[in-house]
């Protein structure tokens, strides 16, 4: 599947304590997307979503938001080799 593609995030603000993994998780699960969100010990989150192109963009833009509570000031995305990825069925968190 050429549009297949794989984004590693790191989302910066006040992301921790604010439901940002479990709606992330949730969002991406709506999308279709598989990866996986983790809270960083440096106070940042860190995601990684497979899935078609557009659909990891949408992913990317909701992060922007994130959930109500969140503020988010910066998400820096990488772009990553969809070959390397070690297969998984669902996003989950870590």
């Amino acid at each position: 599947m050429s549009d297949l593609c794989r984004a590693r995030l790191k989302i910066f603000g006040r992301v921790q304590g604010v439901f940002y993994r479990q709606t992330t998780r949730d969002t991406a699960r709506a999308l279709g997307l598989s990866g996986w969100v983790a809270n960083m010990p440096d106070g940042t989150v860190e995601a990684e979503a497979i899935g078609r192109k557009d659909l990891v963009e949408q992913l990317i833009a909701w992060c922007w938001q994130g959930p109500p509570s969140a503020s988010v000031s910066d998400v820096r995305v990488e772009w990553l080799e969809v070959d390397n990825a070690p297969a998984r069925a669902r996003f989950e968190i870590r």
